[in-house]
């Protein structure tokens, strides 16, 4: 079960890795219009957000790589500490983001349900 959790948070970081993408780097392109639902405008004026929360995004990541890569060198506590830890974080934002704006479910589906499974399975395979 420990190794399936890992799997599936490393799918939730590599989603985050490419939202980091598209929120810190490629905001004011066609690509993040479009998966967004901004204008050109929107996303000028919105520019600097976009930028912090990008980042926000990069280090929910490597916080769960880091803690694969520790638990792959046997440190199991400290590393399933940090992957749980970034996992939760991305599955409480999925679930802010339903409750601010229930257009964005499935956005938040996208953001949330395979770091939900990682947790779930970690958990499970550290009983």
């Amino acid at each position: 079960m420990l190794i399936a959790g890992l799997v599936f948070a490393g799918i939730a970081a590599l989603i985050h890795v490419y939202i980091f993408y598209l929120e810190s780097i490629a905001w004011t392109t066609p690509k993040a219009f479009a998966a967004f639902g901004t204008t050109p405008e929107e996303a000028e004026a919105t520019k600097p957000l976009a930028y912090n929360q990008g980042f926000y995004n990069l280090f929910l990541a490597i916080s769960i790589g880091l803690g694969i890569i520790l638990v792959a060198a046997g440190q199991q506590a400290v590393g399933s500490t940090l992957v749980l830890v970034g996992a939760g974080s991305m599955v409480a934002a999925g679930l802010v983001l339903v409750s601010s704006d229930r257009s964005m479910v499935s956005a938040a589906l996208k953001q949330l349900v395979p770091p939900a499974i990682g947790c779930v399975l970690v958990v499970l395979g550290l009983l």
